[in-house]
């Protein structure tokens, strides 16, 4: 058949599109927020013509997957997502794209990213992440298991306080733990929790001088309070409890109080999910009157590796999955409640997203408490809240949240595990030339 001038052009275009199509390989955790984002990602290969393929791993294995690509240019990635604790490491070292065009995108408009969130994914000025939600940590409870053992929860609990409501509202016989918390090894989950319990004991992973301090009394007491609030009041296996399992335990109605991630907040207020959805309240993480509460500061953040072949291509998916569009385009399908929080002023000025998230102000005024610069009660040579912002804590919290693992599945004692973390931690701050 003799192709026509319209048909050759027409076919040759075709070829061209064929030829120029991409696609975005992109690392993510498996959080509700980021399965949502994969859903909605039709809209925007429809728009630009970028196919995506998504690796959608649980939390430690992503932190390790992309730790290993990233620091051997290993190229499997053109989107990563990563926190506040890697960002500004790894544009130290030279591994990420500074996201230049999202700074200089007047529609972006970087300058309303919460200061805080900001801050944290940024060097020397320049944004190498964008933050596709941010976080502390608050106490999510149960009003109805609250009143029903006779107390009332304060906007701004102390530990004691969480310990005597914990035991009361713990009715084993109906399968109701007092309160859940994590307790699944790694650094960025039991160890997120502990490190930033341990700030509000008045512990430190650090002194001064960069030897470690899991020998003084501050962590004894972080570690000992913890124990036996879940050998009390803990559901069984807790041991094997990070975000999303606990996140299920209390949308099954199973844990009268669970402290962690602001995020959450949405998830167990929907009724979709949450069985338990309107009787849930919420506060500040607890403190002991030091000054410091036990609350964090995180955000999950999209980032493109230097590795990449499709730098431009994967810019546009991340300014697609972090502008205010995207906020707007969940609120329209899911409802305002649901859209992915703590990045934006804009949000939380919003009076339909007011309205629709009675978690909205608890969850502003924990981001907004937490001081990574200051985060601890003693003065440190570190910044960061619930990590120590060096490229060696991510193996070193690694190996210290194994052992408070294993204590809390009743393999050590406090003291076992403390003994250890302190000698392991010793050594490996020696070898990396920290202590002299």
């Amino acid at each position: 058949m003799k192709l026509t001038p319209i048909l050759v052009g027409a076919f040759s275009l075709a070829l061209a599109a064929s030829a120029s199509a991409q696609t975005l390989t992109i690392a993510t955790v498996n959080n509700g927020d980021m399965i949502r984002m994969q859903g909605l990602s039709e809209a925007f290969t429809a728009e630009t013509g970028i196919a995506l393929n998504w690796v959608v791993l649980e939390e430690n294995t992503l932190r390790q997957n992309v730790t290993t690509d990233i620091a051997t240019n290993g190229g499997q990635y053109d989107v990563m997502t990563i926190g506040t604790y890697e960002a500004p490491i790894w544009a130290k070292q030279g591994w990420l794209v500074p996201l230049d065009g999202l700074s200089a995108d007047a529609a972006y408009d970087v300058d309303d990213l919460l200061p805080a969130i900001r801050g944290g994914l940024s060097m020397d000025g320049k944004l190498y992440a964008a933050p596709f939600y941010g976080e502390s940590s608050m106490v999510m409870y149960r009003k109805d298991l609250m009143e029903k053992a006779g107390l009332t929860m304060p906007d701004a609990p102390t530990w004691e306080f969480i310990g005597q409501a914990a035991r009361a509202m713990t009715d084993r016989a109906n399968d109701i733990n007092g309160i859940c918390l994590r307790g699944k090894a790694g650094w960025g989950e039991n160890m997120a929790f502990l490190t930033a319990m341990s700030n509000s004991f008045g512990a430190r992973w650090f002194d001064e001088s960069w030897h470690a301090q899991f020998d003084q009394p501050e962590w004894k007491q972080t570690l000992d309070t913890y124990l036996s609030l879940m050998a009390d009041a803990g559901p069984a296996g807790a041991s094997s409890n990070g975000f999303n399992e606990n996140l299920t335990l209390f949308q099954q109605g199973k844990c009268g109080m669970w402290i962690d991630a602001t995020v959450a907040a949405s998830f167990v207020t929907n009724p979709n999910d949450s069985t338990v959805a309107d009787k849930v309240g919420f506060a500040l993480a607890p403190d002991n009157g030091l000054g410091k509460r036990g609350n964090w500061l995180w955000a999950w953040s999209l980032a493109i590796p230097k590795s990449t072949q499709n730098a431009e291509a994967a810019e546009k998916f991340i300014n697609w999955a972090t502008n205010k569009d995207y906020l707007a385009t969940v609120a329209a399908k899911e409802g305002w409640a649901n859209v992915p929080p703590g990045t934006r002023t804009s949000l939380y000025e919003n009076a339909e997203y007011q309205a629709a998230a009675p978690f909205a102000k608890m969850t502003l005024d924990s981001i907004n408490a937490a001081d990574p610069t200051n985060p601890t009660v003693k003065p440190v040579p570190y910044t960061g809240v619930q990590f120590v912002a060096i490229p060696e804590f991510a193996g070193i919290a690694t190996n210290v949240g194994q052992l408070f693992s294993a204590a809390l599945a009743g393999q050590m004692s406090a003291d076992d595990a403390l003994a250890q973390a302190q000698d392991a931690t010793t050594r490996d701050m020696t070898r990396a030339g920290y202590i002299k």
